[in-house]
C-alpha cells in the first residue's frame, strides 16, 4: 500500500484556503458535493463519458461573482473514457494541482480496482484507505473477519449447500451486471441446486462463482443501515456519531412483495426467482430502546478497526444490520466509507445528525464539516490517508 507519509508529502503542497472536495461521479457523489457546497468548498466530480449528465448538466453549479452558489452543486467535471482512468498520472496530477481532497465511495474501488486504489492512487483521501479492501468478501481480512475479531454479531455462516437446514442467503456476483448482486435464497440443499442451476441457465450467475459464494443464515426482520461518523478531531463530545438510518429498494424483489401470494405463485419460470439489485433508498428511524445497542456496535467496530487497520476508522461508515424478532442486531454488511444510501438525506439532513448539530446535516455535509474543521485547526493530516 502507498505509504501514508507519501500522501502527507503531497498534502504539504496544498493551499488549505483553496481545498476542493473531489469524488467519483457515482454512488453517493451528489451527497458529497451537496455537503461540500454547504460548507463553502468547490467540488470536482470525476465522470465517465456516457453517464455524466447528472453531474455535468442537471446538477452543474452556477456561482455569483462573489462565489456564492446560485444553483447546483458540481463546480467542475473531469471527463474520462472510463472511471478507471482516474488512476492515471495526468488525472491525479490535475487533482493535486487543484488541491483536491478525494472522498472514496464503493464505485471508486469497484471501477478502479482496490489494488490500484491502495498502491497507485497518490491523491489524498479523506477516510480510511486501508479499510476499503475489507469490503471484498472472501479476502483474508474481509469485514467478516473484522466482525469476528470485534466480537460483533453476524449471521451464522453456512459452509456447504448440504449444510443448509434453514432459510439461507447465497451471496455472489451477477454474471451480466458485474457490479450487481446475483443473490438468491434457499431453505434446503435441493432448493439451492434447483435455483442455482436455473440462474446459471438464465445467465444470472456463473457456475464457477458458486464455490466462492458466501452463504449465511437469512435473518428474518427489518433492515437498518446505520450511517455512522467517526471524528478523529473531536475532543469534547463523543467521537462516534449516529447520523441516520436508511434502507434499500431492491429490484425485482420489491415488486414481488407487493404481489398477492396467489399472483406470485402464478409467475412464469423466468419471473419466479427475484433479483436483489439495489436501485434506491429510503429513510428510517429506530425505536429509542435499540439505540444503545447500535452505539455499542459502532464502538466495537471502531476499536477493532484501530487495532487491526491503523490508523483505524476516519469519517463515515455504515453498519448494515437486520433486527430479529428478539430485537437482536445482526450485521450482514459493512461499508468502511460513505454509504450508498446517504443521498436520501442530502440537503434535508439525517434525523439524528440534525438533532445533534442543530442544523441540516447529511453524511456529505458532515464530511465537509470535518474537512472545514481540519483546515481551520491546521489538522488535515489527521483525516487523510
Amino acid at each position: 500500500m502507498i505509504d501514508r507519509e507519501t500522501i502527507l508529502g503531497k498534502l504539504e503542497a496544498y493551499d488549505p484556503e483553496k481545498v476542493k472536495v473531489g469524488v467519483l461521479a457515482s454512488h453517493s457523489a451528489l451527497d458529497v458535493c451537496d455537503g461540500a457546497v454547504e460548507e463553502g468548498f468547490r467540488t470536482v466530480a470525476v465522470c465517465q463519458e456516457g453517464r455524466d449528465t447528472a453531474y455535468t448538466k442537471y446538477f452543474k453549479a452556477f456561482r455569483e461573482k462573489d462565489g456564492r452558489v446560485r444553483r447546483g452543486i458540481v463546480d467542475e467535471a473531469i471527463m474520462l473514457k472510463k472511471f478507471r482512468d482516474a488512476i492515471t498520472p495526468a488525472v491525479m496530477d490535475r487533482m493535486l494541482k487543484d488541491n483536491v481532497l478525494f472522498v472514496p465511495n464503493r464505485s471508486f474501488t469497484s471501477y478502479c480496482g482496490i489494488d490500484a486504489v491502495e498502491n497507485d492512487f497518490y491523491v489524498p483521501i479523506v477516510g480510511s484507505r486501508n479499510l476499503l479492501r475489507s469490503e471484498d468478501r472472501g479476502g483474508e481480512k474481509d469485514y467478516y473477519w473484522l466482525l469476528e475479531q470485534a466480537g460483533m454479531p453476524s449471521p451464522r455462516k453456512v459452509k456447504r449447500p448440504e449444510d443448509i437446514c434453514a432459510l439461507t442467503i447465497v451471496k455472489l456476483h451477477h454474471k451480466q451486471k458485474k457490479l450487481e448482486r446475483g443473490f438468491f435464497t434457499a431453505s434446503t440443499p435441493g432448493e439451492y441446486w434447483e435455483k442455482a442451476n436455473k440462474l446459471i441457465r438464465d445467465g444470472v450467475i456463473e457456475e464457477d462463482s458458486l464455490s466462492e459464494a458466501r452463504m449465511e443464515e437469512y435473518i428474518i426482520g427489518p433492515v437498518f443501515n446505520l450511517d455512522f461518523f467517526y471524528s478523529p478531531l473531536e475532543e469534547k463530545g463523543s467521537r462516534i456519531e449516529l447520523l441516520g438510518i436508511d434502507w434499500r429498494f431492491e429490484s425485482s424483489l420489491d415488486g414481488f412483495v407487493r404481489l398477492p401470494a396467489e399472483q406470485q405463485l402464478a409467475l412464469n419460470d423466468k419471473q419466479r426467482i427475484p433479483e436483489m439489485t439495489v436501485c434506491g433508498h429510503n429513510s428510517s428511524t429506530m425505536r429509542e430502546s435499540l439505540l444503545d445497542g447500535a452505539f455499542e456496535l459502532a464502538e466495537k467496530f471502531v476499536k477493532a478497526a484501530e487495532t487491526h487497520f491503523s490508523p483505524g476508522m476516519i469519517g463515515p461508515f455504515c453498519l448494515q444490520t437486520c433486527v430479529d424478532k428478539d430485537l437482536k442486531f445482526f450485521i450482514y454488511d459493512v461499508a468502511p466509507r460513505i454509504g450508498g444510501g446517504t443521498n436520501v438525506h442530502m440537503s434535508v439532513g439525517h434525523p439524528y445528525a440534525n438533532s445533534l448539530w442543530r442544523r441540516s446535516v447529511s453524511t456529505g455535509r458532515r464530511l465537509a464539516m470535518e474537512v472545514r474543521r481540519a483546515v481551520e485547526e491546521q489538522r488535515l493530516p489527521e483525516i487523510i490517508t
